[in-house]
């Protein structure tokens, strides 16, 4: 009876340490703890992500689209965006942010002929960029960080975007801003738009949340360069970092907009959308972060837009992936009509986008913030939006 007694307890003990490891999320397991970073380059090595990676054709950029946008001055105008395979981003190489999924279409065997091909690609695919006034090159990293892009092809692009006229914004991480390269750049497309991804303007948050491998004070300094070299500043905000409540995001993306305004010609604000394999989709899956409302955007750039009066800086709001589950999104019935007002503020800049939105999810919303906001739960209240919470609770 005895022997029967504690097969049964045993067998009970190892059912309950396999649940408990199928759902412990980030309260983790018991087990000795990771650093962040080998959780963020944890499929970098995996078959199925080589394989991933080796698919696709190095001669071809990930996409090239075209969009409304405005030009420094103000004017409309279009814009070309050219997303190109790389050898990514050198932080990532080291550690990796937690949120960026930028390196599932990188591989380190990219080479110079590659980024030619791509480059020559994307002019042929827009005819020399015809009727655009503007070009956006993202290369998943820093563009200017020779170790992830060759010299004599950056030099190519930005001699080249200049002879044309057109007016060229490129990504930086702060920390790979030197004082030669940000001269080098501006000598060879005087003016063009440097745009760092800052994400937050609090260094607990860029330590803690994101892993973002930078300081505010590093920012600054890179900011200091560029308008030193006369080149344009635009800093992403990310809206929504992991382990922040709704509540707490809108608080303090809201005061971190209007913070790092004073310092730039352009904010974005990036509400988070679910990239594959980061942390956040770790995350995501185990019910322990969901994405922005829609509404919160609104309200962030309703308060802002208010206490930045006077401030001559734009605030671009570009919902990736806006109201499907993965992006910012409400109830459902009303996603479409609110992403829809909040591309237009991008561009009009007139707060009055939002004067007609409403839908009955707003006061569910509200609630939710204030929840947040006043009770002691880390991650934040999150009530169900859409479906069955039962159907909810079992992983995606």
């Amino acid at each position: 009876m005895r022997k029967r007694y504690d097969k049964h307890a045993n067998s009970s003990a190892k059912s309950r340490a396999r649940n408990m490891a199928n759902s412990c999320g980030i309260l983790g397991d018991g087990s000795k703890a990771v650093k962040i970073h080998h959780l963020v380059k944890a499929p970098e090595n995996t078959p199925k992500s080589i394989s991933f990676r080796e698919s696709w054709d190095a001669s071809r950029p990930v996409t090239v689209y075209k969009t409304p946008e405005n030009l420094p001055d103000g004017t409309p105008c279009t814009a070309a965006t050219v997303i190109l395979r790389s050898k990514g981003c050198a932080w990532w190489w080291k550690s990796g942010c937690t949120f960026c999924g930028y390196f599932n279409d990188v591989r380190d065997d990219v080479s110079a002929d590659d980024m030619f091909s791509q480059w020559d690609y994307a002019k042929k695919k827009t005819n020399q960029f015809e009727g655009c006034q503007m070009v956006k090159v993202y290369t998943s990293g820093t563009f200017f960080e020779d170790r992830e892009n060759p010299p004599e092809w950056q030099e190519i692009v930005l001699k080249e975007t200049a002879e044309m006229g057109l007016h060229l914004v490129v990504e930086a991480q702060a920390q790979m801003c030197t004082p030669e390269k940000i001269e080098w750049v501006a000598a060879r497309h005087p003016g063009c738009t440097v745009a760092i991804g800052l994400e937050a303007y609090d260094d607990s948050v860029l330590r803690f949340h994101v892993n973002k491998g930078f300081t505010t004070k590093q920012w600054h300094r890179a900011v200091e360069m560029l308008r030193e070299n006369d080149l344009r500043v635009k800093t992403y905000l990310l809206f929504k970092p992991p382990f922040m409540s709704e509540g707490e995001a809108l608080k303090h993306t809201t005061s971190w907009l209007v913070d790092v305004a004073k310092y730039s010609d352009e904010v974005s604000v990036n509400p988070m959308n679910i990239q594959k394999n980061t942390i956040v989709d770790r995350l995501f899956r185990n019910k322990e972060y969901r994405t922005p409302w829609l509404w919160s955007l609104v309200e962030m750039i309703k308060r802002a837009h208010h206490e930045m009066e006077g401030v001559n800086c734009r605030i671009i709001v570009h919902p990736t992936a806006g109201g499907k589950i993965r992006g910012a999104h409400n109830c459902g019935s009303c996603d479409s009509e609110v992403v829809a007002a909040i591309e237009r503020y991008s561009v009009s800049g007139d707060p009055e986008e939002f004067n007609h939105l409403e839908c009955s999810c707003e006061s569910h919303w509200r609630a939710e913030l204030e929840n947040d906001l006043n009770l002691p739960v880390t991650l934040g209240f999150g009530t169900f939006r859409r479906g069955n919470p039962t159907d909810l609770v079992r992983a995606p």
